[in-house]
C-alpha cells in the first residue's frame, strides 16, 4: 500500500515536470538551469540536491499520508489517478496520431518499468526481513 501510494503520487507529478520540458522536449540543452552556465561538477551536484530534496519530499509526505485513516488514503488515491489519467489524455489530445502512438508506447514502457521497479523494492524488503 505504501509503496503504491508513493508511486501515485510520483506519477502524478510526471506530466508537470512533462509539461514544463521546454518546447523541442530536449531537456539535456535546455535544462532549468541552462542560463547559469554551469560545470560538468556544478550540474552533478545541482541534480544531487534536487534529488535529495524529492526524497524528502516523498518521506514527508508518506509522514503524514501513515497518519490518514485507510478509507482516506483510499479516496487520495483514486483521485490522484484520475487526475494523472485526465492529465495524460488531454497531453495525448495534443498530439499527431503517430505521436500519440509514441506517446503511448512511452507510457507502457514507463509502466513496465515502475512495476519491475516496485517488484524488485518488494523483493528487497522480503529478502531484508527474512535477514532480521
Amino acid at each position: 500500500m505504501r509503496k503504491t501510494l508513493i508511486a501515485v503520487l510520483f506519477a502524478s507529478t510526471l506530466p508537470a515536470i512533462a509539461m514544463a520540458m521546454p518546447d523541442g522536449g530536449d531537456h539535456r540543452r535546455h535544462g532549468p538551469f541552462e542560463q547559469l552556465d554551469l560545470t560538468k561538477e556544478q550540474r552533478g551536484e545541482m541534480r544531487k540536491l534536487m534529488g535529495e530534496q524529492m526524497k524528502s519530499h516523498r518521506e514527508i509526505t508518506q509522514r503524514y499520508l501513515d497518519k490518514l485513516p485507510e478509507s482516506e488514503r483510499k479516496a487520495m488515491q483514486d483521485e490522484l489517478k484520475a487526475n494523472k489519467e485526465k492529465t495524460h489524455q488531454a497531453m495525448r489530445g495534443l498530439l499527431k496520431p503517430e505521436q500519440q502512438k509514441q506517446f503511448d508506447e512511452m507510457r507502457e514502457k514507463m509502466e513496465a518499468k515502475r512495476a519491475e521497479r516496485a517488484e524488485f523494492q518488494k523483493w528487497k524488503a522480503e529478502r531484508d526481513q527474512d535477514k532480521s
